[in-house]
């Protein structure tokens, strides 16, 4: 009962966080009129102010001294941190300019720029449908460069950011919460020091639009924060394969506010293109589930097998109490074993 508890809080946790990702764009035109580089720079800021606290209330701090004891991981930090604000940024722009549609397109192809870095740059084998979708993937872009007169470079670079900034926190290998409260402390500085920049310009919208604005701004911290503590709740409690069929809401929920609330214009070769990234990800998204299943077949065989040749061990030739006691360790090792195995495949 437990397990099926956390299994639906798990649930409820993970459409939270994709469903704010995806219903964010309604957040930033109401900053407006501060520019996008301002609304990053406060982003940067105040997401630090509330995950510091966050971890203050949880009292998470051990990993500081392990981080600060390792250059590599800081310097990838430094390296995530970089890449996260070209996202972030172009995000923030493309939302404000009316290019939802092109932005939700960057986050749908970012699964297929994620196993090509796979392959590029971890050497890793892909089976003969991710290699398909891949292929499905590199046509619709073509189609849509040919659509536009040009690639779109807006989903391009926040495809490829985003996905090389997932590789980047695969090598860091840090919490989610710890690892943005190091990412934000990078860019804390630069952040204030552009707010500073600007207010000695007199052109700082802070404050300058009242109350309600500048409330607005210092919201940005909370817009972060609470979908990554949402995600992390998830992430704990339901299978991995779960979250990767998650992840499409936001996206959906994106493209879907880009037509109907924006009302951004969709020819027929930018439908022809999204429907190629759909394609693409159904098929990725059947291998998946497909291989999934499989895992779990043949770890649920394994342990049965384990178990019966335990089983049989036990009761062949003379029953001496000392060889059945080996014989019921052996069962625990194979399921222990099994576990082990399942875990990756699982859940995370």
């Amino acid at each position: 009962m437990k397990t099926e508890n956390e299994g639906r809080a798990g649930l409820l946790y993970g459409i939270g966080a994709y469903g704010m990702w995806g219903l964010v764009p309604l957040f930033w035109p109401l900053l407006k009129p501060a520019g996008a580089i301002e609304i990053l720079a406060h982003r940067m800021a105040w997401s630090l102010v509330f995950v510091g606290l966050a971890l203050l209330v949880l009292r998470r701090w051990g990993w500081v001294r392990e981080l600060a004891r390792s250059p590599r991981k800081l310097g990838l930090i430094t390296l995530a941190a970089t890449v996260i604000t070209v996202n972030w940024g172009l995000y923030i722009w493309s939302v404000n300019s009316g290019h939802v549609v092109e932005a939700s397109l960057g986050y749908f192809i970012n699964p297929l720029v994620t196993i090509t870095l796979g392959v590029l740059v971890l050497q890793e084998r892909l089976r003969p449908a991710q290699w398909a979708a891949v292929g499905i993937g590199f046509a619709a872009v073509l189609v849509l460069a040919i659509g536009y007169g040009q690639p779109p470079w807006i989903s391009l670079v926040l495809a490829f950011s985003f996905a090389l900034y997932g590789l980047v926190k695969k090598k860091v290998n840090i919490g989610g919460l710890e690892s943005l409260a190091a990412e934000t402390a990078v860019q804390f500085l630069p952040a204030l020091a552009y707010l500073v920049w600007l207010g000695s310009r007199g052109t700082l919208a802070f404050g300058a639009h009242g109350a309600g604005h500048t409330a607005l701004l210092v919201a940005t911290g909370l817009v972060t924060a609470v979908p990554l503590v949402c995600f992390g709740a998830a992430a704990i409690r339901v299978p991995l394969s779960t979250l990767g069929l998650l992840q499409y809401l936001a996206p959906t929920f994106q493209f879907l506010l880009g037509i109907l609330y924006f009302h951004e214009a969709m020819p027929p070769e930018r439908w022809a293109g999204f429907s190629l990234v759909w394609l693409a990800l159904t098929i990725l998204t059947w291998d998946a589930l497909r291989t999934n299943r499989r895992s779990r077949a043949a770890i649920a065989a394994a342990t049965a097998a384990g178990a019966g040749a335990a089983g049989t061990a036990g009761t062949a030739g003379t029953p001496e109490p000392v060889e059945g006691a080996g014989s019921v360790e052996d069962a625990g090792s194979v399921e222990g074993a099994g576990s082990v195995r399942a875990t990756p495949t699982n859940g995370r």
